[in-house]
């Protein structure tokens, strides 16, 4: 399968005007000439726009920051945090203006353009690896929360498990078998990323939600006087230590990958002069939200942080209602990351697809091979996450492998083409 390329404008235009130009691109569910009812879209507003990528790069990679914090030191997590949003924007600033100058409008299409089929390909399985991988954290992130982890060693109790006791309707297994059938199968079945908007909003309100949840408990830990200075820069006091400052790298590639959806966003835009405001704003708001939950997470917990900084809210926190306040705060961005789950696997399953069936009709015409490689992929993700134990490995994967290629390798390589 592959999706219809659309002829990028110049001018601001509608939606509307754009037409079919190649069946070759792998990532915009529209064909005019085979599906009318698409014509009744008149393409995503800024706002939307905005919601969709944000929500595509604030996942499950702020859970990890803290962690970051606790290997690099406060001073030169943030500064990390800060290169890399810059990177991003530049990167996305590459492949957006060699897609309009080749006249496409997908990343697949761009690289096939750059390097052929074999380009296309190697993408496309990037971006297999990348978000399957990312969507499998995002599992392990939801089991932690629910169900508890003992990945570190020591038993970190889930909220299920913190409320009613253990019992097997609350096992990690059987809490991500109802998570997937009641909201992620669901969610995963919408053929239009722009349907997914007001998901999007919620799941970014939600995520803020956590973050002036964490932030409040830290002032109020702050002015009690119980919380120590955190280390500002990294500890290195041997070869070992030295290295394993790298370890961090992968972490901060993958919290910024969103390449894989700006040209189906900017196809869905009403006025595509506008992507380039859309991707600087969303860049701003995630590294906003990625600065503070890092500090703050850090300040919070110290050395004692974990890959996962929500298992550290199953502790007493020393304050007053804080037993709830934990509650809220694993429980809110839990539904962050299930309302995130459709964004990150609508590419997903477009390129699995075009990887798969790539002289088929658009997939989304075909309910046979779209509700097939839905089921198939959703399968595929829970295994992963019932079998990888920590997110730290999973991120140190992705991180090293797919999602750099995705997000600097791949743009470089075309702007040197």
């Amino acid at each position: 399968m592959t999706i219809g390329d659309i002829t990028p404008k110049k001018e601001r235009k509608s939606r509307r005007s754009k037409h079919v130009v190649d069946d070759t691109a792998p990532l915009l569910p529209k064909r005019q000439d085979e599906d009318a009812g698409y014509d009744e879209f008149n393409g995503a507003s800024f706002t939307g726009a905005v919601f969709n990528l944000s929500t595509t790069i604030v996942g499950a990679g702020i859970m990890a920051l803290p962690a970051t914090m606790k290997v690099l030191g406060l001073i030169l997590g943030i500064a990390m945090i800060i290169f890399m949003a810059f990177l991003t924007d530049a990167s996305i600033e590459f492949l957006l203006r060699f897609s309009r100058a080749g006249k496409t409008t997908s990343y697949g299409s761009l690289m096939g353009d750059a390097f052929g089929k074999y380009g296309r390909i190697f993408l496309q399985i990037c971006v297999l690896v990348n978000n399957i991988g990312v969507l499998i954290v995002y599992m392990i992130i939801i089991g932690d929360v629910l169900s508890g982890t003992s990945s570190s060693g020591v038993h970190h109790a889930g909220v299920l498990e913190g409320w009613f006791g253990e019992h097997w309707w609350n096992g990690r297994t059987f809490v991500l078998i109802v998570t997937t059938l009641g909201i992620f199968s669901p969610l995963a079945c919408f053929k239009r990323i722009d349907s997914l908007r007001f998901t999007s909003a919620l799941s970014v309100a939600l995520a803020v939600v956590f973050l002036v949840i964490t932030v409040g408990i830290a002032i109020i830990k702050l002015i009690s006087g119980t919380i120590m200075m955190p280390r500002l820069l990294p500890d290195v006091t041997d070869l070992t230590s030295f290295w394993r400052l790298f370890t961090v790298v992968p972490v901060l590639v993958t919290a910024y990958i969103c390449h894989y959806n700006v040209h189906s966003i900017d196809n869905e835009l009403e006025d595509s002069t506008q992507i380039k405001p859309v991707v600087r704003m969303a860049l701003a708001l995630c590294s906003t939200v990625y600065i503070m939950t890092s500090f703050f997470g850090f300040l919070l917990f110290g050395d004692s942080t974990l890959d996962d900084v929500l298992a550290n809210f199953d502790t007493d926190l020393g304050i007053p209602y804080g037993s709830l306040l934990n509650d809220a705060v694993r429980v809110s961005y839990a539904a962050h990351l299930m309302l995130v789950f459709p964004i990150v696997f609508y590419p997903l399953r477009l390129n699995m697809d075009g990887l798969l069936f790539p002289s088929a009709r658009p997939l989304a015409l075909s309910n046979t091979r779209f509700t097939f490689t839905t089921v198939g992929l959703i399968t595929l993700i829970f295994l992963g996450a019932n079998f990888i134990p920590s997110i730290w490995d999973a991120f140190q994967f992705t991180g090293a492998t797919a999602a750099v290629c995705l997000g600097f390798i791949f743009p470089a390589a075309v702007t040197l083409r």
